[in-house]
């Protein structure tokens, strides 16, 4: 019995010993991944970072591309003694940067190791031929070869983002990224990362026992080629994006304009914004960027959530003929608004003819008229109390694409803000709210919260009739694919054919001159815009001025969305700024008629 248990225990320390030599066989001999590791001695893997896809707009004009740079390298371990001063002479810096690099290598040098680090990032060509002619002097500094970008045309740094060099943070959720890489931080080039980053390669050379490069490891064989990045075509116009900017210059909002047959964005300007020059080397930008009172950093477009204002009546009109509670002929009284307790507490309106049907309550704008469209809405008899017609309502108005993300392919975007019932019970108790709580609704005040993308996506919905396609940044090309929900239409909930009383109000208030229509300024000849002017109210300070527009009536190319803090009226600001890029756009130029307008609007400053 003894002798069969020492026969096992021999036979499996044998089998155990065969496995472990083969295990080793393999490694040593089959398998040379071991040898080649980058931390072997006698090798040294020298990365090759890929060029990152370029990024055109939607007619091929480059927004952004590559320009080749050096890094200065080290190695601290294979550093020998040498001249600080002439270092710091060759590489155009200072002795005291050299000196406080080494210190910080020698603080942390077991946790470095033999980790090859940047010294200094992107210095000039002439730079690096004067380092390439001394670096002889220097055992253990190299450079390495990589590109940059580089912005020939003035496209909105908001827009298309920065790169920057991964962070803790970053690398602790991104696992394929090395310290030392760069990624896309916001806008573009966050939103369409793993396509632009391309793939890393790299050379493995044997170096002598004094560290002396000698020859490519195996003749080059174990060498991996770097991958580009894949080229973005962008749905953007790079020229109406840049003349939206040139409008909104010393001016704080937003422009969005959008093709309605597609969703596709045609621009999208935060204002005040990042400007292209600082996003090559961003990060000597971003303190001064980041202290900015008017928050240039800040995205506008898709971040920032404001009260609709009296854009939002077209939806409320909407949602009224809908529920059958209004027809387009119905008639309400305004005298100065709209008077909605018994003590007289009123939602005050500009002075117009009273009363009015449903058009010209669109063209003039009315507050008193949509105050009883609410009302209808929210006292439906269909519905047992006021809660459930609130609840109606709401899902109705989500349809429109607010109090949701909009699903777009641009990062950041906010999902704004549309009050539940529940919100009201929690607030006034339950059964002890009505209409006359929730008034301001009516005329997109309250607690409606949107995005400037949500509020350009209204637009394309007036112009389409009842959907919209989710808007995008970026179109499909090759070897680029987008969401097969960027072609799907998003219908609401509104019947189509309720929509054309609301656009033929859209086209009074722009066209029907002298009848007191609120966007007569933004009348152009020929062009047919349909517009809606909004004056949200500000707690922060003077009211902010908001108009959305398509164009032409039938068969809309454009669709444009304005809104600016602390203008005042939508006639005042937004509607020009909207009805110029409309024009630009359509016509190419601006005509005579309205030069002096585009004069004023650039020449304007409105940020103190």
């Amino acid at each position: 019995m003894e002798n069969s248990r020492a026969l096992k225990l021999l036979i499996g320390l044998g089998v155990a010993l065969l496995i472990l030599l083969g295990r080793l066989f393999y490694v040593q001999i089959v398998n040379d991944s071991y040898k080649t590791d980058a931390s072997n001695n006698s090798m040294r893997r020298e990365t090759i970072f890929p060029p990152r896809g370029v990024i055109y707009d939607r007619n091929g004009k480059l927004l952004v591309g590559n320009k080749m740079c050096y890094d200065i390298m080290v190695t601290p371990r294979e550093v020998k003694a040498f001249d600080t001063l002439a270092l710091a002479a060759v590489l155009d810096t200072t002795a005291d940067f050299v000196r406080e690099k080494m210190k910080h290598y020698r603080t942390y040098r077991s946790k470095i190791g033999y980790q090859t680090l940047t010294f200094l990032k992107q210095v000039s060509a002439e730079t690096y031929l004067n380092f390439a002619e001394q670096q002889f002097r220097f055992p253990g500094f190299g450079s390495q070869l990589r590109s940059i970008r580089e912005y020939p045309f003035n496209a909105g740094g908001n827009l298309l983002g920065y790169i920057s060099e991964v962070d803790a943070d970053y690398l602790a959720n991104h696992p394929d990224y090395r310290a030392g890489d760069y990624y896309g931080r916001t806008g573009l080039e966050a939103a369409r990362e793993e396509d632009l980053r391309g793939s890393k390669g790299w050379h493995i050379y044997l170096h002598d026992s004094r560290g002396r490069q000698k020859s490519p490891y195996r003749n080059g064989e174990a060498d991996v080629d770097a991958v580009p990045g894949k080229d973005i075509v962008t749905t953007i116009d790079a020229y109406l994006q840049q003349y939206g900017q040139a409008l909104m210059e010393g001016k704080k909002g937003s422009v969005v304009a959008i093709e309605p047959s597609t969703g596709e964005i045609l621009a999208m300007v935060s204002s005040p914004g990042i400007d292209v020059d600082v996003l090559a080397d961003f990060g000597r930008h971003y303190t001064r960027l980041s202290g900015n009172k008017h928050k240039p950093l800040y995205n506008r477009t898709v971040s920032a959530s404001y009260p609709p204002g009296s854009v939002f009546k077209l939806v409320n009109g909407l949602i009224g003929m809908q529920d059958g509670v209004l027809k387009p002929s119905m008639e309400y009284p305004c005298h100065d608004g709209y008077t909605y307790t018994s003590s007289g507490r009123k939602l005050g309106c500009h002075s117009h003819r009273s009363p009015l049907n449903f058009e010209d309550a669109v063209m003039m704008s009315c507050n008193g008229y949509f105050c009883y469209v609410l009302k209808s809405i929210l006292e439906n008899p269909a519905y047992d109390n006021t809660g459930d017609a609130f609840r109606h309502w709401r899902e109705m108005v989500m349809s429109f694409g607010f109090g949701h993300r909009l699903g777009s392919d641009f990062p950041s975007e906010l999902s704004g803000n549309i009050p539940s019932a529940e919100f009201y019970d929690k607030r006034y108790g339950k059964g002890h709210w009505r209409f006359q709580t929730v008034v301001s609704l009516s005329i997109g005040q309250g607690e409606i919260l949107t995005t400037p993308l949500q509020i350009a996506n209204l637009a394309a919905i007036m112009a389409n009739r009842g959907y919209y396609y989710i808007p995008h940044v970026v179109k499909a090309s090759e070897g680029v694919e987008i969401d097969s929900r960027y072609y799907e239409k998003q219908y609401t909930l509104v019947d189509p054919k309720y929509f054309p009383s609301a656009v033929h109000g859209m086209w009074k208030a722009v066209n029907a001159l002298g009848e007191g229509g609120t966007a007569n300024v933004g009348h152009v000849p020929g062009l047919d815009i349909c517009g809606k002017t909004g004056t949200a109210q500000n707690p922060h300070g003077a009211d902010n001025s908001v108009f959305i527009c398509f164009a032409p009536m039938d068969n809309p190319k454009i669709a444009v969305a304005a809104y600016i803090e602390n203008a005042g009226f939508g006639a005042s600001w937004a509607c020009p700024i909207a009805t110029l890029m409309v024009e630009r756009y359509l016509d190419g130029s601006i005509s005579e008629a309205r030069k002096g307008l585009e004069t004023r609007v650039l020449n304007s400053r409105l940020i103190r």
